[in-house]
């Protein structure tokens, strides 16, 4: 960690603490990876994103790698991106019913442990924009890729790991950002060559939405709530 990122982050954990109630929930405040800072509270607008265990062929493993090792974040996800959109592995997201096994994990408990803003399901790859209520973010990741790993193996008829054991969150910082990565999450699919219109893409909030890539609230089943439920 670098030391500008070392001084923000005990900045931000002196300025913004945690509650002893959400501490106990399992929430880790500010903290940082490497060289990117994390935000895991409530309330917190997250971008998320987590891979298919076979979207990096052993024989690419080095070229993974050295993504991995770029300081500037920013390169370092638009060259992972990039890379997950050529599609390697055997892309089991393709399959129609494994695509909206992935989708209805997230739409399960939208309205209760958090809010949805956008997503999108590619072949090989998820992008995952919502917001935290009072579940942490680790404890969400886990249970959208535990479920759906389980299941996909069933209805593929196959065994062993599906998705990678990584994931890759950025907080968004304010309302500007927020609309910028709904906008490349619900055009990845254009932007991978998949379809000509955001909206073309079944399992996308795009379709869900008056304007493609505005950012509204996306109400995915008629019961979901739209604001915070009380803790508990």
């Amino acid at each position: 960690m670098s030391p500008g990122l070392r001084q923000l982050i005990a900045g931000k954990r002196e300025g913004e603490p945690l509650s002893p109630v959400d501490q106990e929930r399992g929430f880790k405040g500010w903290y940082a990876s490497k060289n990117l800072p994390h935000c895991d509270t409530p309330g917190t607008q997250q971008y998320v994103s987590y891979r298919l265990a076979d979207s990096m062929p052993v024989e690419r493993h080095s070229e993974w790698e050295a993504f991995l090792e770029l300081e500037d974040e920013q390169e370092k996800l638009r060259r992972m991106e990039t890379y997950l959109d050529r599609g390697h592995g055997a892309c089991p997201l393709r399959h129609p019913h494994v695509a909206d096994l992935v989708q209805g994990s997230w739409w399960h408990h939208d309205g209760v442990k958090y809010r949805l803003l956008a997503w999108v399901v590619m072949p090989n790859h998820v992008h995952v924009l919502f917001e935290t209520w009072h579940v942490p973010l680790g404890e969400i990741l886990h249970s959208w890729k535990s479920y759906t790993a389980k299941e996909a193996n069933k209805i593929l008829g196959t065994h062993g790991t599906f998705w990678a054991e990584d994931y890759f969150d950025r907080f968004i910082r304010d309302q500007p950002h927020l609309q910028r990565v709904a906008r490349y999450i619900e055009n990845n699919p254009v932007k991978a060559r998949l379809v000509r219109a955001p909206e073309e893409w079944i399992w996308s909030s795009a379709r869900y939405r008056g304007e493609p890539g505005a950012v509204v609230p996306v109400l995915t089943h008629p019961t979901a709530r739209r604001t915070p439920p009380p803790p508990g």
